[in-house]
């Protein structure tokens, strides 16, 4: 097996191992805001040259066919830059902040398409990503004891903010070095890792969890399992305890159902669930109180800002959306309107246009990988990321996010290539890969 840095190894698979193993170096000095961003733009690049010199390349060389699921994703995306022209041009907001907000849905809103279409269509193996994860998930292990002890030993939350903060972003927090975090509610500790805020390094978290578990090597596979799950339990986000249990086994047991056996499982849980339904729904809820009550003041200012935006986007702007992003009142701690949810946040700032695009391209590609995943393992990683994706839609901006969690969009694309593999197989079509 080659090295990583094999110069035989194609030009990105080496940006992308040297991108994620060096996670925690580019955190150190404040530029992973920047590098996710960076990183899609020089894939995206790397795409471009060589589709259109396929023609000129030896077969080897040229870039995989681009599934539809793909273009859904770039249709998708750039329908989210058309409602934002427009609901600037409705608003009125000016030359200024639409070319700001331009440069601001390049950095979020189209690595969404441009890092599934790196793993369906370049030259990357599912295996150069486990290693680089393998990596930083060793990396993260080493550094845990570290940030347990900095508030012990009286080491300040935050170490430095990176000058690199003066390319400009959502906020300072995206730029700052943290080793720890208090809760305001209840002081207790709570770890953030190279995240710009803790439930966000729940997000990484499961997707590292996902490809330590298809990684074939057990020290790796066991020391990725490890990370992820020490990362879910000091960050204390109740969703990314949630997404940890649920979004690997369910993509694991739709990649079974063509077995049988998981069609004959669901049978007796449904039918149990109907016998003991009454039980079950006041567990359930009793359940989601008590964890909602872990938190009682973060989640009155979560459903503030999520009615504000509703209520907002209902009366005002149901079509395009406002366009930007809008700070809310003083009783909600000034947080951005819609900021806590995808899907809310989308209605408020690019209308139902934004909402059904996003809508639209998930759909397609859980239906996609979870047909492709009863006979490919990469479908089924990639089903994995989906659904932890959709967990976090309604609790966090996917799009704000996407520089920390690339890896998982990578794994997706390549996910759909093995779809799209499977699809010209069946019809026969020439291309079809092994």
């Amino acid at each position: 097996m080659s090295s990583p840095a094999d110069p035989q190894r194609a030009v990105e698979e080496r940006l992308i191992f040297w991108s994620l193993a060096g996670t925690w170096g580019l955190y150190a000095v404040g530029a992973l805001y920047i590098a996710g961003p960076v990183l899609g733009v020089a894939l995206a690049a790397i795409y471009a040259v060589r589709a259109y010199a396929a023609p000129a390349l030896p077969a080897a060389h040229r870039p995989h066919p681009m599934p539809v699921t793909i273009m859904v994703w770039i249709g998708a995306m750039a329908v989210m830059l058309i409602a934002l022209v427009i609901g600037h041009f409705l608003q009125d907001l000016g030359a200024a902040k639409t070319v700001k907000s331009t440069i601001g849905w390049a950095k979020g809103w189209a690595l969404l398409a441009i890092f599934p279409l790196a793993g369906a269509c370049l030259l990357v193996r599912k295996e150069t990503l486990f290693k680089a994860n393998g990596w930083f998930a060793l990396q993260t292990l080493i550094l845990i004891p570290v940030f347990l002890a900095a508030p012990a030993i009286g080491l300040p939350e935050k170490v430095f903010v990176s000058p690199l903060k003066i390319v400009g972003g959502p906020g300072p927090e995206y730029f700052t070095l943290f080793l720890y975090t208090l809760d305001p509610e209840s002081g207790a500790v709570r770890l953030q890792f190279t995240a710009p805020w803790a439930p966000a390094a729940g997000f990484v978290a499961n997707v590292m969890l996902i490809l330590a578990l298809e990684d074939k090597r057990l020290f790796w596979r066991v020391v990725g399992v490890t990370a992820a799950i020490g990362i879910v339990m000091l960050c204390k986000s109740r969703m990314a305890l949630l997404c940890l249990m649920l979004a690997w086994p369910m993509a694991f047991f739709i990649g079974k159902l063509a077995r049988g056996w998981p069609a004959l499982l669901a049978s007796a849980g449904a039918l149990f669930a109907g016998l003991f339904s009454a039980q079950i729904i006041d567990a359930f809820t009793a359940f989601i109180d008590r964890v909602n009550g872990m938190r009682a003041g973060s989640n009155r200012v979560r459903q503030a800002l999520n009615d504000m935006a509703f209520d907002r986007w209902w009366t005002e702007a149901r079509i395009w959306g406002h366009g930007i992003v809008e700070n809310g009142p003083h009783h909600v701690e000034s947080m951005p309107i819609g900021s806590h949810h995808t899907w809310l946040g989308l209605l408020f700032v690019k209308g139902a246009v934004g909402f059904m695009a996003l809508l639209l391209a998930m759909l397609w590609t859980t239906v996609e990988l979870a047909l492709a995943a009863q006979v490919r393992r990469e479908a089924r990683a990639g089903l994995a990321v989906i659904f932890v994706m959709w967990f976090f839609s309604f609790s966090e901006n996917l799009e704000s996010l996407a520089y920390l969690y690339w890896p998982g969009l990578v794994m997706m694309g390549i996910g759909l290539r093995a779809a799209a593999e499977e699809a010209r197989a069946a019809s026969g079509a020439p291309g079809a890969q092994g």
